[in-house]
């Protein structure tokens, strides 16, 4: 039996649920590394990614083919979705909560899988740095502590802290960068 040839990008989105998830699958990568390279977090990348996914669903009827591909579609709504985000200092997550679509949990195996789509081990670059600035970004990042609660932990002023944290991540930044 001869193999159907694959179908594009505009027919995947005009097709039911299980085009969709290959329109998703196929493009999930490249838009978690957008979000990554922007961020440098993974866990806002995923967060960010999923909402620009239910959103691509939510708008597929709205797609039109004469007006570009549905890639530059898709990522137009990833420009947006990270606006939005940037500009709130939040993930928004409206479409998703409208449409029912459970929150993001990720779990180690989660951000390993991220590691693996984007080419990039963000667990071992923050191990690479020096010791206070890798608490610093765990504490600020990661724990989402306060400048002044972390300076008291770590007995240094605020200035310290924030000094450490974007040294750190500066030099994240650069790393990641270089290893692409």
């Amino acid at each position: 039996m001869p193999r159907k040839p694959p179908l594009d990008d505009a027919a995947l989105l005009a097709g039911g649920p299980a085009d969709y998830g290959r329109f998703y699958r196929r493009h999930e990568a490249a838009v978690l590394a957008y979000f990554l390279r922007r961020t440098g977090r993974p866990d806002v990348a995923a967060d960010l990614t999923a909402e620009t996914f239910v959103r691509a669903l939510a708008g597929r009827g709205r797609f039109a083919p004469e007006r570009g591909e549905p890639r530059g579609w898709l990522f137009g709504i990833a420009h947006n979705v990270l606006s939005t985000s940037l500009e709130s200092g939040r993930v928004e997550n409206e479409t998703r909560l409208r449409l029912g679509v459970p929150a993001l949990a990720l779990t180690d195996d989660d951000l390993a899988r991220i590691d693996e789509l984007t080419g990039v081990d963000a667990t071992a670059a923050l191990a690479d740095l020096p010791d206070e600035q890798r608490e610093a970004i765990a504490a600020r990042v990661l724990d989402g502590g306060g400048y002044d609660e972390i300076a008291a932990a770590l007995r240094c002023s605020e200035s310290v802290v924030r000094q450490r944290v974007s040294r750190g991540l500066r030099t994240l930044r650069t790393r990641l960068e270089d290893r692409r």
